[in-house]
């Protein structure tokens, strides 16, 4: 099975080519590290598409690159990303309804675990005030 994609007049690499990245310049190199670590690896889900080492992120990898390399910008590299894997690819996706839990969950999450904390605070005041209303001499130290 053949992936159709434009070729420039570059020899390029096979995607599972185990071979280092080949690049043009250090502006292209700087370019690439800098979109690899705004995409997410869709195996490992908690590492950048730098920093991950799974089979699918260094053929990922090769695959931004080869974009790069028939003059494609960034965007244009995400939205391709985006349309194959979902917008999860996205280390930081657009704020969308499909997204507020995303952007929003990590808030709410803090706001119920101080109202936990809260509810206990005043539960144990009033355990302590009540106890101390039963046995008055208890509060005291002579």
């Amino acid at each position: 099975m053949t992936l159709a994609v434009p070729q420039s007049g570059l020899a390029q690499q096979p995607v599972h080519d185990a071979r280092p990245l080949a690049f043009r310049d250090a502006a292209e190199e700087a370019r690439f590290h800098d979109l690899a670590a705004q995409l997410r690896c869709v195996q490992c889900q908690n590492q950048s598409l730098a920093d991950s080492n799974a089979q699918i992120a260094q053929d990922l990898r090769r695959e931004v690159l080869q974009l790069m390399q028939q003059g494609l910008d960034d965007d244009a590299i995400k939205q391709f990303l985006v349309a194959r894997y979902g917008e999860f690819v996205l280390y930081q996706p657009p704020l969308q309804p499909g997204t507020w839990l995303l952007w929003g969950g990590p808030l709410l999450v803090l706001g119920a675990g101080a109202l936990v904390v809260m509810g206990i605070v005043r539960r144990r005041s009033r355990q302590m005030d009540a106890s101390a209303a039963a046995d008055p001499a208890e509060g005291e130290d002579w």
